[in-house]
């Protein structure tokens, strides 16, 4: 019986799958740990696991636990955390041509947006922006909706007055040419901003008010097609690159547009189950008409990219070959 346990100890050792990592990689990201999205990341994991033989392992650190929100992209950039999830918009200038995702009815759904994003970044048209990070995939969630509290917003008049936690300077600047007072804040405290009248309302995915339930303080939605938020999943450049050659080419089958598109479904399914929640819980949904917003839309376009070209960055350009992936990504 000895002998037998003793084989079968060996043999568990000798399998790859068993070793000890090579590198285990710390990946730091602000959703919650029982959230689809991390799992998500999790799913990730494993099939980069699986796929280098045990070589590579990913411990996760959820739920700002690690890093914060804002702070993230730096953070892997420092060597805080070796991988991250995040948002260009939470680095404020520093994602100008990717935050034209941001615009007002550029994308109809997350796996839409991601093709579109990941395309751009496939094609060179925004690598730069990344140079000191290792990209391995970008994302975006489906269009953000505003939801508040208290009252219903049916046109962009009802704006004025409102605290609304704005995601990124891109929808600042539109809430504010509305006369409503933008709040910059990340997603994990929207719960509690609403809840002790910090903010009257949030810019959200359908996603989001589910997985940090803001369903629960916001009884009124209004499906107008006011942004999309870019994601990334990118990695600290010396730790990759002190990598050899056949853990890089597994890191490289784990990127790029497979990822991008498994993530966005992701987001697409909790979105689905965010307004079903809403529906189910008796919120109104506003009715809203689109010609009431296709004028603070048009102006909130025409600032952005005007204000990109001023300095020197090829926005027109950019914009225009996202409209042409727009299509292309429909098909």
């Amino acid at each position: 019986m000895k002998k037998v346990a003793t084989l079968l100890l060996s043999t568990l050792l000798a399998s790859p799958l068993a070793m000890a990592a090579d590198y285990t990689l710390r990946f730091s990201h602000f959703w919650p740990a029982n959230s689809g999205i991390h799992q998500g990341f999790e799913e990730w994991g494993l099939s980069l696991k699986a796929a280098s033989g045990g070589r590579l392992q990913v411990e996760f650190y959820p739920a700002q636990t690690l890093t914060k929100a804002p702070q993230s992209y730096d953070g892997v950039k420092m060597g805080i955390a070796d991988i991250t999830a995040t948002v260009q918009g939470y680095t404020a200038n520093r994602f100008p041509l990717t935050q034209i995702m941001e615009l007002p009815g550029m994308v109809d759904s997350a796996v839409h947006g991601s093709c579109v994003l990941q395309s751009l970044f496939d094609e060179g048209l925004i690598t730069k922006e990344y140079d000191d990070t290792q990209v391995l995939y970008l994302f975006t969630h489906g269009p953000g909706y505003l939801h508040t509290r208290d009252k219903a917003i049916a046109s962009p008049d009802d704006l004025a007055g409102l605290k609304i936690r704005r995601p990124t300077t891109v929808v600042a600047q539109l809430l504010e040419s509305q006369g409503a007072q933008p709040v910059g804040m990340p997603a994990p405290e929207t719960y509690p901003s609403l809840q002790r009248g910090v903010l009257d309302g949030v810019a959200f995915p359908w996603e989001a008010m589910k997985v940090f339930r803001t369903n629960e303080q916001a009884d009124y939605h209004t499906e107008v097609n006011l942004y999309t938020l870019s994601f990334m999943v990118t990695m600290n450049k010396r730790v990759y690159n002190g990598m050899p050659e056949d853990l890089k080419a597994v890191l490289a089958e784990h990127s790029g547009k497979e990822w991008s598109q498994k993530l966005a479904q992701v987001f697409d399914e909790l979105d689905r189950a965010g307004r079903a929640e809403a529906v189910d819980a008796g919120h109104q949904l506003v009715p809203v008409q689109q010609a009431d917003w296709q004028p603070v839309f048009e102006q909130s376009r025409q600032a952005y990219l005007s204000g990109l070209e001023k300095r020197r960055l090829p926005a027109n350009q950019v914009y225009q070959r996202a409209l042409e992936l727009a299509d292309a990504c429909r098909t």
